[in-house]
């Protein structure tokens, strides 16, 4: 985690899954308790599934609630397959390549 002025970065690095949603669910809580405007780098996640997906939307939903940034960046390939797959690309259109938006 770094802190750059105002932004928080942070980076999700190998898998986004259910084996490890409760303990990065629990991080991104703590940063986003934190901070006021938070980045998350997705260009490392090598599998990702359905609760990561979960994972994701519920930290923008708890982000938007307090009145925080979110911003998922560098979206990682599975990051965009999967998001192609589950209709989610327009969601999250702001960090994906403009070619791959809707």
């Amino acid at each position: 985690m770094s802190d750059n002025s105002t932004v928080t970065q942070i980076a999700i690095i190998g898998e986004l899954n259910i084996f490890k949603a409760a303990e990065l669910r629990q991080s991104l809580l703590d940063v986003l308790g934190a901070s006021t405007d938070v980045e998350v780098n997705l260009s490392q996640v090598s599998e990702i599934d359905s609760a990561g997906i979960q994972l994701m939307i519920g930290a923008m939903r708890e982000a938007s609630d307090q009145d925080k940034l979110l911003r998922f960046t560098g979206h990682s390939p599975a990051v965009i397959d999967i998001l192609e797959l589950y209709g989610l690309v327009g969601h999250f259109c702001d960090a994906v390549p403009i070619a791959q938006c809707p």
